[in-house]
């Protein structure tokens, strides 16, 4: 300890000095903590009020020829403090780093690992109920000529869907397809009846982006050709996949008009959304109409080599967007095209 006042010896400034580094080395080894310690190189090393900073300025005041000795020791004091200093900070950090790594009590981190869309999960399970009755899958190309999209589905010359304001052309004779029935005829030109398949795929028509319409979009077509087939088989088919899919439901069949079936009928199933009170969904008639079907044109059939006085089938079509629509109790269908993650996690849980 240097005297209060006046300058010190040789021998009290010694003491000081090694009594500084004593006390000053098991206070910085001694800290428990990153804060205690920080506490104790100011009061050790502080640059304005700091022990070894006193112990500098006393080093002044003693005579020249005692001030070589002081100052071996004054610097010996400095680096014993400063390299205690160093190797706790040291500890600290790397106990902090372990202890950091070890504490079971933090929250797990989550990853996202994604998930199907809901049109996907939807035509998955369609596709998993139709191949319990003997069902396969058969795919095509998008890109199609006007004869498998049109003529060879008994489309006259002359039928409003060739129209520019309906169909998306790429060049002479080339078009995207309007729907997956093109996948039929190919089927039919490769393979003898029977024959029982589905053909789902993207299909592009100018339709207005709206509440129960898009632009392009998911289809599933299914087709059945046997002998013997009739009606009754096409609707208790029917009757049935919608039974599974939605659980027990209304479902109701209407009278159409397609080219390449006849008889044609619309199926509806009771809207989920407003329970058959009428909503802009179904668009207030209380009912949703889900696909097309009917029974095979016998054109249709002889256009791709097939016997019709032999064979008969049945097809059908289907959006898997409208039908996602009631399983996931959806308003607006362009929900289905936002990719908005988070709605789409929600909508698929």
């Amino acid at each position: 300890m240097l005297p209060d006042s006046g300058p010190p010896t040789l021998a009290q400034y010694l003491q000081a000095a090694s009594d500084l580094t004593t006390r000053g080395v098991a206070a910085l080894t001694g800290a428990p903590s990153a804060d205690a310690l920080e506490e104790a190189r100011i009061q050790l090393l502080g640059d304005k009020r700091g022990e070894l900073l006193t112990l500098q300025k006393a080093l002044g005041t003693l005579p020249p020829e005692h001030r070589r000795d002081a100052g071996r020791a004054f610097n010996e004091a400095k680096t014993a403090l400063t390299n205690a200093l160093d190797e706790r900070r040291a500890a600290l950090s790397r106990g902090a780093t372990a202890h950091a790594q070890l504490d079971l009590t933090m929250p797990g981190r989550q990853r996202w690992v994604g998930g199907k869309h809901p049109v996907t999960v939807v035509i998955d399970e369609i596709v998993g109920i139709f191949r319990e009755l003997g069902f396969t899958v058969a795919l095509g190309p998008e890109s199609e000529s006007e004869w498998y999209n049109f003529g060879a589905l008994n489309f006259p010359p002359d039928h409003p869907a060739m129209d520019l304001h309906d169909t998306l052309y790429l060049g002479e004779g080339t078009l995207l397809r309007t729907h997956t029935s093109p996948v039929q005829i190919r089927t039919l030109q490769r393979h003898a009846p029977p024959i029982r398949i589905l053909a789902p795929g993207t299909v592009f028509r100018r339709d207005p982006f709206d509440a129960s319409h898009a632009p392009a979009f998911a289809q599933i077509e299914g087709l059945a050709v046997d002998e013997g087939i009739s009606f009754v088989d096409l609707k208790a088919t029917l009757t049935h996949f919608a039974r599974r899919f939605f659980g027990a439901t209304r479902t109701r069949f209407r009278p159409s008009f397609f080219p390449f079936t006849e008889p044609s009928a619309e199926m509806d199933v009771e809207c989920r959304l407003c329970a058959g009170r009428g909503c802009s969904a179904c668009k207030g008639t209380g009912w949703m109409e889900i696909l097309g079907s009917g029974m095979v044109h016998p054109r249709v059939l002889e256009a791709a080599g097939i016997d019709s006085e032999r064979y008969t089938g049945w097809a059908f079509g289907m959006g898997p967007a409208r039908i996602a629509m009631q399983r996931y109790d959806l308003p607006d269908i362009r929900l289905l095209y936002d990719s908005d993650v988070r709605f789409l996690e929600q909508v698929a849980e």
